[in-house]
């Protein structure tokens, strides 16, 4: 396992450099596929959210493996390799998988202990998969990530330690009240209909909202997103889908605006919404989500309205206290690290071992059927037990041996027992290829099946 990941986040970049370095779906696509033709890269997968971008990949090389991913990262997020060159971090083999594993638990959110990373990461395997750019390694380090991160939150208190962004941006604006009193009956327009848009249009709808518009740039989408919002049950709300040409209206009429689009540019300038202000009683609430923003940052300066973004959350969630919980589950990504480490290399020995006892049965095969030759006299019932007498032999020649090198290889710096083995019994290198090809294939399939 040679495991590389590069990337930036909210911890690493100033947000003006996030906003410019965000990857829609489709250079995220040509990211992976460059990848992989790059010769370093054997597989790739890049988790790209609204505050982190990060390339992950299957290297031979460490320092090639560093400029190819670094110089990749910069051609298709449009941001220069001198400027984002400061801002990256790296993290190879264990360390990368500590990384990931933590990002799954939460720990690297801007709310710790937010539980949308899952989803996102599951769609970055989910692109790998599509583009076949994930491979044996990738697959079982994203699959992993997400029990890792599912058990987090199923044994510990993780959730208490924070909450998603749409949650803790509605509590910032609550100050200290209970969400659902403050949003309780309250207009909300949501701008979007993407999942952050989704889960904060589900939010404001179970903290009781009165009203949810959603205004997006595909009707069909937004359409969609109001019949879930409709549907019977305790979060049910009176919803309705605008197109985006009728935001101002809204925007006048509306007490809350959460906006995450994937535009490029401003959704709300200043000025559309100075000219929702006139006749209001109460603030105008807006919070962006998206990256690179939606609401032009010059609307902190109109009386009457209380604004917060990317920036602002990520400043009051460095503020916010972190729960206990966040030792256990520091323990928990450890532990995890330690296991996949050990599974990984056990696995690495495992085509060896299959292609030793293959040669064994083929050694087994010969010696009987040359047995035959000189004694054919002997019967079927002979034969047989003289067959399943030799491969027991064999069997149990073999067995300790292959099951000790199987967790010796587990332990750390292993992994030289399956060039020992290899070696020793002077097996055919294509051989254990082949296996080791067939093996990935089952993975991958199986893979797919437990996403």
């Amino acid at each position: 396992m040679s495991l590389l990941v590069v990337g930036l986040s909210h911890r690493s970049a100033p947000v003006s450099v996030l906003e410019r370095a965000s990857l829609p779906r489709d250079a995220q696509t040509k990211l992976l596929q460059d990848t992989l033709a790059a010769e370093p890269a054997a597989e790739a997968a890049v988790l790209a959210t609204c505050n982190r971008i990060e390339l992950y990949a299957d290297v031979d090389k460490f320092h090639a493996g560093v400029a190819e991913l670094s110089t990749l990262l910069a051609q298709h997020s449009g941001v220069g390799l001198d400027e984002l060159t400061p801002h990256l971090y790296v993290h190879y083999e264990d360390r990368a998988v500590h990384h990931l594993f933590a990002v799954a638990c939460g720990l690297d959110s801007m709310v710790i202990g937010e539980g949308q990373i899952l989803g996102q990461i599951k769609d970055a395997l989910a692109l790998g998969q599509e583009l076949h750019t994930a491979g044996r390694l990738l697959n079982d380090l994203f699959q992993q990530a997400l029990r890792v991160g599912k058990r987090a939150h199923s044994e510990t208190g993780i959730d208490r330690a924070g909450q998603s962004l749409v949650t803790f941006g509605l509590e910032q604006f609550a100050a200290g009240r209970a969400v659902e009193a403050w949003i309780k009956e309250k207009r909300a327009l949501v701008i979007g209909a993407g999942s952050m848009s989704s889960l904060a249009a589900a939010t404001l709808a179970r903290a009781g909202a009165g009203e949810i518009v959603v205004a997006n740039r595909t009707p069909a989408r937004a359409e969609r997103l109001v019949q879930i919002l409709s549907q019977p049950g305790p979060a049910r709300v009176d919803a309705r889908a605008v197109d985006m040409a009728a935001v101002p209206g809204e925007l006048a009429r509306a007490d809350i605006v959460v906006s995450c689009t994937g535009a490029t540019g401003l959704v709300l300038t200043v000025d559309a919404v100075a000219a929702a202000l006139p006749d209001r009683t109460a603030p105008l609430v807006l919070l962006d989500l998206a990256m690179p923003r939606d609401i032009d940052a010059a609307v902190h300066g109109l009386a009457g309205v209380r604004f917060m973004d990317i920036e602002s959350l990520a400043k009051a969630a460095a503020d916010a206290p972190m729960a206990a919980d966040v030792d256990q589950v520091r323990t928990i990504v450890c532990d995890e690290v330690a296991a996949f480490g050990a599974a990984q290399r056990a696995a690495h020995i495992t085509p060896t071992v299959v292609a030793l006892r293959a040669m064994a049965a083929e050694v087994v095969s010969s010696e009987v059927a040359r047995l035959e030759g000189r004694l054919p006299d002997l019967d079927e019932r002979q034969r047989a037990e003289v067959t399943r007498t030799v491969r027991r032999v064999v069997d149990k020649l073999l067995h300790a041996p292959t099951v000790r090198v199987k967790q010796l290889a587990s332990e750390p710096g292993g992994a030289g027992y399956a060039d020992a083995l290899r070696e020793l019994f002077d097996l055919d290198p294509q051989t254990v290829a082949a296996v080791s090809r067939a093996d990935l294939n089952d993975t991958d399939g199986v893979g797919r099946g437990r996403v």
